[in-house]
């Protein structure tokens, strides 16, 4: 529920009365992954369970528990003779908890709290992940953009009030101070993604130092071969070991064939993506087993 919450809270505020459908298990291949939801409102639905696949028996189950209250639990599936009916031709079995958002649900979706669901499944609540981006410039816009959409929180810092503005930077936290000296009271933990995107020869090399000995998730920094090779020699002369080192991603970004600053955006936040939940970033057309790993309910 957490990923159309807001979407919940504000159909909530505007008066309607909804009936909320989770995904509490999945066996075998499915579109969407375990927790994912809809709600439908009796004239309008809000979000999509399983890209298409079983939205409108979905719908259907939405409207008893509207009507009588009661919630229930449906099953999709490959050994359900109306799975393909319902279209759900990707040949995994669903299994969704239909139920009225209720007052309980709310103020967990509100506080950002565990949501339980039903007996046997609890949702997490999200994680909150950090972006901190080190140079104020085309490519760091974009980038702070594209992260926003993804979930994150981002901090842009800059020594040039000329260039870190709020107006470059919608709905990013501007810092406008020296990165070594910023970074050293920054509040890092290992959900923090650290991009430095420029390249000053005066800071560089002492700021990823910095965010290498952090525990930061991440650490990527932006140039050419040559300036990571420059970078490099430059760790190692500071006494930063190799094991260390080995933690920058750098050059930053996947190998996407990105030029403009929008590509490179999506290529550096793919790579974040595919390092923190350790996935191949190969084409799924030449991978092999469920696209999305299973993930165990918790009660």
């Amino acid at each position: 529920m957490f990923e159309i919450a807001d979407r919940l809270l504000a159909a909530v505020a505007a008066g309607r009365r909804l009936a909320v459908a989770t995904v509490v298990s999945i066996d075998g291949s499915a579109p969407r992954t375990v927790g994912t939801s809809m709600a439908f409102d009796g004239t309008s639905v809000i979000g999509s369970i399983a890209g298409g696949c079983v939205e409108g028996a979905v719908v259907e189950a939405c409207e008893l528990v509207l009507a009588d209250g009661i919630p229930q639990t449906v099953e999709y599936g490959v050994s359900d003779e109306s799975a393909f009916s319902v279209g759900l031709t990707c040949g995994g079995q669903l299994r969704i908890h239909v139920q009225i958002l209720t007052e309980d649900l709310i103020e967990a979706l509100r506080e950002q709290r565990d949501l339980d669901v039903c007996a046997g499944f609890t949702e997490r609540a999200p994680v909150g992940r950090h972006l901190i981006v080190f140079g104020a410039m085309e490519f760091s816009a974009a980038l702070s953009a594209a992260a926003q959409v993804l979930g994150y929180r981002v901090t842009l810092c800059d020594p040039r009030s000329l260039f870190a503005t709020p107006e470059r930077f919608p709905g990013a936290e501007v810092v406008v101070s020296w990165p070594t000296v910023w970074f050293e009271t920054a509040k890092v933990d290992d959900r923090t993604v650290i991009c430095v995107l420029s390249h000053d020869a005066r800071f560089d090399a002492e700021l990823i130092a910095l965010a290498l000995e952090s525990p930061a998730e991440f650490v990527g920094a932006m140039g050419s071969r040559r300036t990571h090779d420059r970078r490099v020699a430059s760790l190692r002369e500071r006494g930063v070991d190799e094991k260390a080192i080995a933690r920058l991603r750098s050059p930053i970004g996947l190998d996407l064939g990105a030029s403009t600053v929008e590509e490179t955006a999506v290529a550096i936040l793919a790579e974040v993506i595919a390092a923190r939940s350790a996935a191949s970033a190969l084409p799924l057309s030449i991978t092999t087993g469920a696209i999305h790993p299973a993930r165990v309910p918790v009660g």
